[in-house]
């Protein structure tokens, strides 16, 4: 199902390099884009893998649809967290009480 949700564009996968184990990761999760056509996206636990996997080595790649690009993860504070957590939200609906607690990330496309 994961498959075909990120094939439909509905979420994103996102590779990380496992901060422990040093291998590729991949973790499934939900996104909004930005303005600027960065994605917005966020943990819904401190403890989540892939985002403490980006808050030790942001360089990822991203995968939407048919898609995939290198990029860069940036870890989002204060009102740009709160931004993206409540753009999430809208997108996905209300089922995500724990999203937030967790830090958030705007994907940024790598030039080149």
């Amino acid at each position: 199902m994961e498959k075909d949700l990120v094939a439909w564009g509905r979420v994103v996968r996102i590779e990380t390099t496992g901060r422990v184990s040093g291998r590729p990761a991949q973790a499934t999760v939900g996104f909004v884009e930005r303005g600027d056509g960065a994605l917005l996206v966020a943990a819904g636990s401190p403890g989540a893998d892939w985002a403490l996997n980006l808050l030790e080595s942001p360089a990822c790649r991203v995968t939407i649809g048919e898609t995939t690009w290198a990029a860069t993860a940036v870890p989002l504070q204060g009102a740009d967290h709160a931004l993206a957590v409540r753009e999430l939200i809208l997108r996905y609906g209300t089922p995500s009480e724990g999203l937030g607690s967790g830090p958030s990330f705007a994907l940024v496309r790598d030039a080149g």
